[in-house]
């Protein structure tokens, strides 16, 4: 049986409830904020929580994302890989990155085209502290289901030729609270989840 992550989306939420969240066995949290993150980081050191990044990296931020996260979901460009790869210690497990992959094609959001996704894949696979894991893609809001099940298909074809060209991808990290049944019935590995899990966030 395929096993999905359940990814709780911690950005806005405090230390605390984050607390609460790992007391109920939940340990995966997504950020999207390095400053606010950190700080989280920080309270909850020695703790089963695993972070990942998800949100847009700038190039003056990878630094502390390549020192304190497991993930980065949002590679985009080969200079923030290029520039995670040589910031990450020696001595920390490589870093898990996604290249996203703006498959709706909507002018606010980033990400590569499909079309310029492999060849960023073929170049972030022989990083040496990276571990290339898959694609991500978030999806505009309010769409039919009928939609939603064709952008998250076309990002699982995408994984698919990667995989035929040797890139042994295994996570399609998409699927938000909103778009979540779809993500699953299309072949989501990492469920990115943040209002169904702590409502709307504090203002």
């Amino acid at each position: 049986m395929r096993s999905i992550t359940l990814l709780a989306v911690s950005k806005g939420q405090p230390a605390s409830r984050l607390e609460s969240a790992l007391a109920l066995g939940l340990t995966q949290f997504g950020e999207n904020y390095l400053d606010e993150a950190l700080g989280k980081i920080s309270a909850l050191a020695g703790t089963a929580a695993e972070w990942h990044f998800i949100g847009r990296l700038q190039g003056n931020k990878t630094r502390p994302v390549a020192e304190h996260f497991s993930w980065v979901h949002g590679v985009d460009r080969e200079r923030i890989a290029r520039r995670l790869s040589e910031q990450r210690s020696a001595r920390a497990a490589p870093l898990n990155v996604c290249v996203q992959v703006n498959i709706a094609g909507e002018a606010s959001k980033s990400g590569v085209s499909a079309a310029e996704a492999l060849p960023l894949l073929h170049a972030i696979r022989p990083l040496p502290r990276l571990r290339l894991r898959g694609l991500m893609c978030m999806l505009p809001f309010d769409l039919p289901a009928t939609e939603q099940h064709r952008h998250f298909a076309a990002l699982r074809g995408l994984l698919e030729t990667a995989n035929a060209q040797g890139l042994g991808l295994d996570t399609l990290s998409m699927g938000m609270s909103d778009d979540l049944e779809a993500a699953v019935a299309e072949g989501a590995s990492i469920v990115r989840i943040g209002t169904a899990l702590f409502g709307r966030r504090p203002q």
